[in-house]
């Protein structure tokens, strides 16, 4: 999007200077807080063509879009509920900014995939007390929400991930640089997903207890075409557990390693951290019925430093 503004306005600049016209500050300053605002392809197109007609010279422009958006400190902090809506839906997540949260200072993000995916029928609201913090860093985390009819790998969830990201940026001031995406289990499969598919908005990709290859199950219906080499794009930090009778070592190592032949950046060699337990929960004796047989738990601890 500043590409095209920045050549929209090296053009506009020019016959602003041929025809001697100068900018006006008011008109500068609207047409520049409508471009910000604008949130719809259309809008975009319409604020950026106001701000090429400004007369703004290109070297101002620039710099203005380096700064970029002015961001307010009366925001919500703590656990928020939030949606996002476009053509195919509305779709929930959750925000955890930090307490101390400073306008001035451009945050990390981290967006988390969770998993069971198959397991969840309808798109309901979801409900955390933020307890997926990791020690150290302090930084935004978003939390979205994926169904059954809306798994990670489809081309929905893609898009909706981007208007989610971009909706935050709109709100808090987040370091484009430093917006990690992780997932457990299924979103581990989806971290994998959307790394081959839209690989732009995200700086580094953390799949946790995911595989790629799953994505070759037809019955997982992954939509559109994966471009693997993607994954060298970008730096990955993969973990597998020791125990996990559902993606063992001995399975994921392989693969692992052929993308890291070809030239992917890999954090750590698949530390054995974590497993997944398919025991049976349940009531003691027959005090009474059991609901949890054969559900996955993962035990990981994970620190990030800043």
């Amino acid at each position: 999007m500043h590409r095209a503004l920045v050549v929209m306005l090296a053009v506009a600049g020019a016959v602003a200077v041929a025809a001697g016209q100068g900018p006006a500050s008011g008109g500068v300053d609207a047409a520049f807080d409508a471009f910000f605002k604008a949130r719809t392809a259309p809008d975009i197109a319409a604020a950026s063509s106001a701000v090429g007609a400004s007369g703004i010279g290109f070297d101002a422009a620039f710099s203005r879009l380096r700064r970029g958006r002015s961001y307010s400190a009366d925001v919500p902090r703590g656990i928020v509920q939030a949606s996002y809506r476009d053509d195919s839906g509305e779709y929930f997540y959750t925000l955890d900014v930090p307490a101390a949260y400073d306008p001035s200072h451009a945050y990390q993000v981290r967006v988390q995939l969770h998993g069971g995916v198959g397991r969840i029928a309808t798109n309901t609201p979801p409900r955390t007390d933020g307890s997926g913090r990791l020690a150290g860093a302090e930084q935004i985390y978003i939390l979205p929400y994926a169904w059954r009819d809306a798994p990670w790998w489809t081309r929905r969830q893609t898009n909706a991930l981007r208007g989610i990201l971009d909706q935050v940026k709109r709100t808090y001031n987040v370091d484009e640089n430093r917006v990690a995406l992780s997932g457990v289990s299924d979103g581990g499969t989806g971290v994998y997903f959307i790394a081959m598919r839209d690989t732009t908005p995200y700086a580094s990709f953390l799949p946790l207890n995911g595989f790629f290859m799953v994505l070759r199950n037809e019955m997982l219906e992954a939509e559109g075409d994966l471009f693997p080499n993607n994954l060298l794009n970008k730096p990955l930090f993969v973990v597998n557990g020791g125990r996990d009778p559902l993606y063992p070592l001995v399975a994921v190592t392989p693969h692992v390693e052929m993308i890291e032949a070809a030239g992917a950046e890999l954090g750590s060699k698949l530390p054995r951290v974590g497993f997944y337990s398919y025991g049976e929960i349940s009531p003691h004796g027959l005090a009474g019925a059991c609901q949890l047989h054969n559900q996955t738990m993962t035990v990981t601890a994970l620190i990030e430093a800043a």
